[in-house]
């Protein structure tokens, strides 16, 4: 990884964070503006500012025309401040939030503003150009030698592949994956931001329709309409405003993309980025002087049931294959012996708008180490992580502390 170099480094902060409700596309009042404002104002209220004391804004989106991120964030002000528009597929969110934090880190600005929206179609997520090259040509290519292609939607069909790859290689179970899906449908009754609030039985979501094996479809994260918003500053910035108080440290955090590994590596563990999610963990918590036995609290990219258990060992919770032994043990919710993982919901129940995706992470777990998380709070919780990933592909790591 390549450092800033000779320079300023400052220490970065998160000093405010907002999110709409999360909703089924076609259901939430308003269109994207509405959603980016409501965002946007409850993070400045958060922080006890306005508009004016931002410096630079990062508009996560994936579904809307050029522009839209000044379109969005004019809601808030027009101060002719920089503001940039953000697409890296499913990690957008925290990509906008890494480009905040490394202009707040580099002393660039005192004060960045990250904030993601999405407004999405009903169904699976397909091409909107179809007369050029499909940017994930080369995983589809990569897949496509390992298992017969179906009639089915590309993203469960990807992940469902490396389900059955971890099935048969390291013997895990459809059980082990159906769990995580029973898991934050739990969690996400205690969460008024989710999309789905409803507790299922295990019965319940392996018996849900099968999407692609071993994946049913309470094991698939829907589309969703919403905003997510989080506010960076610099430790002088938070100094100066006497925002201690509210202040949570972004001690580490990296963005990685695809290596040979993605499409040489002969395995859909791999080509669903795997690897990426591996060394952006790595490169985070080394910034963060930080181990994953430390962390208490995690948001990680739960697409789809699958990649929550591959994630436990990308990140290091677990030996790479074993991932599904947390399961055994209901190691990753309240009252296990690891961290809790999605206590929000996770994107299988909270909602998977992919601009706002890696922010809604973010302020989850900014209020998680508030201890501001009401029904769904993790007792004692001083170090969080957040993992947010997008084929094509993008993975970002981040570790979050509770200034001290």
């Amino acid at each position: 990884m390549r450092g800033l170099g000779v320079g300023t480094v400052n220490r970065t902060f998160v000093i405010g964070v907002g999110m709409t409700r999360f909703e089924k596309p076609g259901t939430k009042k308003g269109d994207y503006p509405d959603w980016a404002r409501e965002a946007g104002v409850a993070a400045l209220t958060d922080a006890s500012l306005g508009y004016d004391a931002v410096d630079q804004a990062y508009i996560g989106y994936c579904y809307g025309d050029s522009t839209a991120g000044q379109r969005a964030v004019y809601e808030l002000g027009l101060t002719g401040i920089p503001v940039v528009n953000v697409n890296n597929n499913c990690a957008t969110g925290a990509s906008a939030l890494y480009l905040a934090r490394q202009a707040v880190r580099g002393g660039l600005a005192h004060c960045a503003l990250a904030l993601g929206f999405e407004k999405m179609e009903r169904g699976s997520l397909g091409l909107k150009f179809t007369d050029r090259a499909n940017p994930i040509e080369r995983h589809i290519a990569a897949a496509s030698e390992l298992r017969p292609w179906q009639d089915v939607p590309l993203a469960p069909q990807l992940f469902g592949m490396a389900g059955q790859e971890h099935i048969e290689r390291y013997g895990s179970d459809p059980k082990h994956f159906a769990w995580i899906g029973w898991k934050n449908h739990k969690h996400s009754v205690a969460n008024p931001y989710a999309q789905f609030r409803q507790e299922y039985s295990l019965e319940e979501i392996e018996a849900s329709k099968e999407i692609y094996s071993p994946l049913t479809k309470l094991q698939c994260s829907p589309t969703s309409d919403g905003s997510a918003a989080v506010i960076v500053a610099s430790e002088k910035f938070v100094d100066e405003h006497g925002l201690w108080g509210r202040a949570v440290e972004i001690t580490g955090q990296a963005l990685v993309t695809d290596t040979r590994s993605t499409f040489e590596g002969k395995s859909a563990i791999r080509t669903v980025g795997y690897d990426l999610s591996r060394a952006a963990a790595r490169h985070a918590l080394e910034e963060a002087r930080t181990t994953i036995d430390e962390v208490d609290v995690i948001e990680l990219h739960d697409c789809f049931s699958v990649n929550e258990i591959l994630t436990y060992e990308a990140l290091g919770l677990a030996e790479e294959g074993k991932g599904h032994e947390l399961v055994e043990r209901e190691a990753t919710t309240f009252g296990g012996d690891g961290p809790v993982v999605n206590p929000s919901g996770g994107l299988i129940s909270k909602g998977h708008p992919l601009g706002a995706t890696g922010l809604a992470q973010a302020s989850e777990l900014t209020w998680q180490l508030r201890q501001q998380a009401d029904g769904r709070q993790v007792q004692d919780a001083a170090v969080g992580l957040q993992h947010n990933i997008g084929l094509g592909g993008a993975a970002v790591v981040t570790v979050f502390r509770k200034a001290a």
